[in-house]
């Protein structure tokens, strides 16, 4: 017989009020209330603390205080991943975040959902599905992504759009509900190639 989490992970309805993802959520609050605490201040032992907070972390990522997060173990960070202020996940099912992510302040990903129907719903069952964002995505500040979106490598999505559709790879995506402006090009990288090396020249000057 499965188990309420099994079933959680799965995608499919289960019990909210079953004891063991109870004993789940608390736990992640006690690990996440002493990140939020001595994060800012014990810089040598952020990597450790994400480390017993999520499911997996990638070297030199970090995640600014303070953060919410449900239940810690069923998401998993890549390398060099930067969140700022505020950062909401509700993780009934898994959320996977590649290399090099940049999230802004106050960004939600929200992978519960509830039934439509209100008899269902009060009857405390719930469902979750999957959030996956790829390598090199730049997520600007007030976004929520919603269950079951995928991100691919590259993409930005703008300040305080709301994501519930795939977005593909390479693509600046902003409003509500999200929708892709334009294509990234490589029209973009070398601007901003040129900038950079403006900014170098200025610096040896």
């Amino acid at each position: 017989m499965k188990t309420e989490r099994e079933i959680m992970l799965s995608a499919q309805l289960y019990a909210s009020a079953d004891k063991e993802l109870i004993a789940l959520r608390k736990a992640c609050k006690r690990r996440v209330a002493l990140y939020n605490q001595v994060a800012h201040e014990e810089e040598d032992q952020v990597q450790g603390l994400l480390a017993d907070m999520l499911g997996a972390v990638g070297e030199g990522s970090y995640i600014e205080p303070d953060v919410y997060i449900d239940y810690g173990k069923n998401v998993y960070v890549g390398e060099a991943f930067y969140g700022n202020t505020g950062l909401t996940i509700l993780d009934t099912c898994e959320v996977h975040i590649g290399d090099h992510v940049m999230i802004g302040p106050r960004v939600s990903l929200i992978t519960a959902g509830h039934p439509i129907d209100s008899g269902v719903r009060n009857r405390g069952l719930e469902f979750g599905k999957p959030i996956t964002i790829g390598d090199n995505v730049w997520i600007g500040a007030n976004v929520f992504i919603g269950p079951g979106v995928t991100i691919g490598d590259n993409a930005i999505i703008g300040g305080g759009a709301v994501v519930v559709k795939d977005i593909p790879a390479n693509a600046v995506a902003v409003g509500n509900p999200a929708k892709v402006m334009r294509d990234i090009t490589s029209d973009d990288k070398d601007y901003w190639e040129q900038q950079e090396q403006a900014y170098y020249d200025n610096r040896d000057k």
